[in-house]
């Protein structure tokens, strides 16, 4: 565009909101309805039973979760979720902050740290099941031997990489333990303790599953193994389908309480970006 004497060159306009917020469900939204289409479309050509097609696990989603399944399975392994994750939080971060405090701690429990954490936690499930039997508490205890570790390991290493700077300054300032630790270390290795908790949040939900499937009378790993066994394929594929959106929740709700905890370090990473 030319620009005379005595005229203001007009701007270009942005796109407007309405624009935006399509482009924005387009980009969220397209690869998964593209992927159901592709099911779709193999699915009217494939001959095996295995494989129903989208339509058909739809129906038996809403046959089989909505209604009591959804509070004599759905429920109880929520709950043992919740219950899992909220104990690896607490013993992840009380353990990794007083180990991240105490370098001579931190030496001495390094190795067995380290074997700890190699173990697999499925092949635990045994070993707990005899110790505590089949109960739910058995089911919370596998659930916290896996997800215990990316929130200690990163508590870690983010207690240990604190400014030390600021923790001198602290020092010569004469300021309490326990503030120290509350608006100085803590806040400083909360970065790398919601990293750990995101990764602890895929690990119990694989062990809820596994736990449930080996000895349990209820819970969705329990369904969806039963309806395995009875070749009621539609029906394991619901409890798949379901299993999948419950990780995307717990995803979405992690992102908000992470942009709530951490809001600081956000606003500090935009600003550097600008």
């Amino acid at each position: 565009m030319t620009a005379y004497p005595g005229r203001i060159a007009a701007a270009p306009r942005g796109p407007g909101v309405g624009s935006r917020v399509a482009a924005g469900l387009l980009h969220t939204l397209g690869l998964p309805m593209l992927l159901l289409v592709v099911w779709g479309l193999v699915a009217t050509r494939a001959t095996s039973g295995f494989f129903p097609g989208p339509s058909e696990i739809a129906a038996a989603f809403v046959d089989t979760w909505v209604g009591p399944a959804f509070v004599e399975d759905v429920l109880p392994s929520l709950y043992r979720l919740g219950i899992g994750v909220a104990g690896s939080i607490v013993l992840g971060v009380a353990a990794g902050t007083v180990i991240g405090l105490l370098q001579w701690l931190r030496d001495l429990l390094e190795p067995l740290l380290e074997f700890f954490r190699a173990i697999p936690p499925p092949v635990l499930i045994p070993v707990v099941m005899l110790l505590l039997g089949i109960t739910d508490t058995m089911k919370v205890a596998v659930i916290v031997s896996g997800a215990l570790w990316p929130i200690l390991l990163n508590t870690i290493e983010g207690v240990r990489a604190t400014d030390s700077v600021m923790t001198e300054t602290a020092t010569s300032f004469r300021i309490t333990w326990w503030e120290r630790l509350r608006f100085l270390v803590l806040p400083a290795a909360g970065p790398r303790i919601m990293t750990g908790v995101r990764q602890a949040l895929s690990v119990a939900l694989i062990l809820m599953v596994i736990s449930e499937m080996f000895a349990s009378s209820s819970g969705l790993g329990y369904r969806i193994a039963y309806f395995q066994r009875n070749y009621l394929i539609a029906e394991m594929w619901s409890g798949i389908l379901l299993l999948g959106l419950v990780g995307v929740l717990l995803a979405v709700a992690f992102g908000l309480v992470e942009r709530r905890v951490l809001r600081w370090y956000h606003g500090v990473r935009e600003a550097n970006r600008a």
